[in-house]
């Protein structure tokens, strides 16, 4: 396996940037996120967030804590569940306004000398990273490699390691083994497992690991639940670690609609739903890869989460062309590591893939790329 690119050090830059690599100079916008391209009249495929709506067990705490919005929330309860739910102390759980809260703290709290974030990976922790003035590196894991991990990569003196897993938006599942083995000693390893849920039993989740020295895992209910709009996740580490993560976070960050969903998303009933539900999308995606590559598109490693990479001749056009059509898909190129020649395709039920999918084949068919395309 060829050994994915590491970007050497340079001084920060505003978010958006990449300043310099073997392979040239280039811009990547690292705001840009999937729910720009979604449009009312389309069928949102891109955006990775489940669109059913959410369960009574889930909606009813959710509501009823609306009698309660005069009085400022009280995260301790559903910190407890999810902790609970971890099998750890609740000074180990750290509930954030989003996945996305989580990588402000970390930025603003750890004051990392050399921050490597492995890409390509959801741009939200590189963007933190850079508004909090860090040189940020990049590891570019290669599509020619499945855009597997490769341990050895990273630079041994990083003291901030950032990866996905499963990573958006390649869908690639790295094995724990793996992703444990770059924890040591002085340094912070965040794991993103905002898409861990989607994984029937979650086999590689560090979620439960107590060991790995500096470990962070930050997770997300957003994703399976529905919940974009409610601003819900949490982190996962040692409490000394999360105690400075903590102490830059405001006030009564998480709104008391978002603990209940927490609390609630905590139940062992809920954890049950999740799994049946993480079972059915796996079935969902096969189904997905399989119609894809019988139309000759070529599907990015082994997908593992809610989501499949495609690289497809003339993506800008054909994306173009399916929100002409009443599609939205998730353009590639504002990832760091890949290019406009990619695209991002929610896993949605079998009949909106199958209605997808010919809609796919007919604007390739009536609009060939030009020779020559990427």
């Amino acid at each position: 396996m060829s050994r994915p690119e590491a970007e050497p050090s340079r001084p920060a830059s505003r978010p958006g940037r990449r300043t310099g690599t073997s392979r040239g100079v280039f811009m990547v916008d690292l705001n840009h996120h999937g729910d720009v391209e979604a449009a009312p009249g389309l069928v949102d495929l891109a955006v990775n967030v489940r669109a059913d709506p959410p369960p009574p067990w889930l909606a009813g705490p959710v509501a009823a804590s609306l009698a309660a919005l005069a009085r400022y929330p009280d995260p301790a309860p559903a910190t407890a569940a999810v902790a609970a739910r971890h099998a750890r102390p609740a000074d180990e759980v750290l509930l954030t306004a989003g996945a996305a809260e989580a990588f402000v703290l970390l930025a603003r709290a750890l004051p990392a000398n050399r921050p490597v974030v492995v890409h390509p990976q959801f741009t939200e922790p590189e963007a933190a990273l850079r508004r909090a003035g860090r040189a940020v590196e990049r590891v570019i894991l290669r599509a020619a490699d499945g855009f597997r991990l490769d341990p050895a990569a990273v630079p041994g003196d990083a003291d901030l390691v950032v990866l996905g897993n499963p990573t958006n938006p390649t869908s690639v599942l790295h094995p724990a083994a793996a992703v444990a083995s770059l924890a040591r000693p002085g340094r912070v390893l965040v794991v993103d497992e905002a898409f861990a849920d989607t994984v029937p039993g979650e086999p590689e989740s560090l979620a439960g690991r107590r060991d790995l020295p500096g470990l962070l895992v930050v997770r997300s209910l957003t994703k399976t639940w529905g919940l974009a709009g409610l601003r819900v996740g949490y982190v996962l580490g040692a409490a000394d670690l999360l105690a400075r993560l903590r102490a830059v976070q405001p006030l009564w960050a998480v709104s008391t609609p978002a603990l209940a969903a927490a609390r609630a998303c905590a139940s062992p009933a809920a954890v049950a739903a999740e799994r049946e539900i993480a079972h059915r999308l796996a079935a969902d995606r096969d189904h997905l890869v399989k119609r894809l590559r019988a139309q000759g598109v070529a599907v990015a490693g082994r997908p593992a989460s809610s989501f499949v990479l495609v690289r497809l001749a003339g993506a800008a056009r054909v994306r173009e062309r399916l929100r002409e059509r009443g599609y939205a898909v998730r353009r590639g190129d504002t990832f760091p590591g890949l290019g406009p020649d990619w695209l991002r395709i929610a896993v949605r039920d079998t009949a909106t893939t199958d209605d997808f999918v010919q809609t796919l084949a007919d604007v390739r068919r009536e609009s060939p790329a030009p020779p020559g395309a990427e």
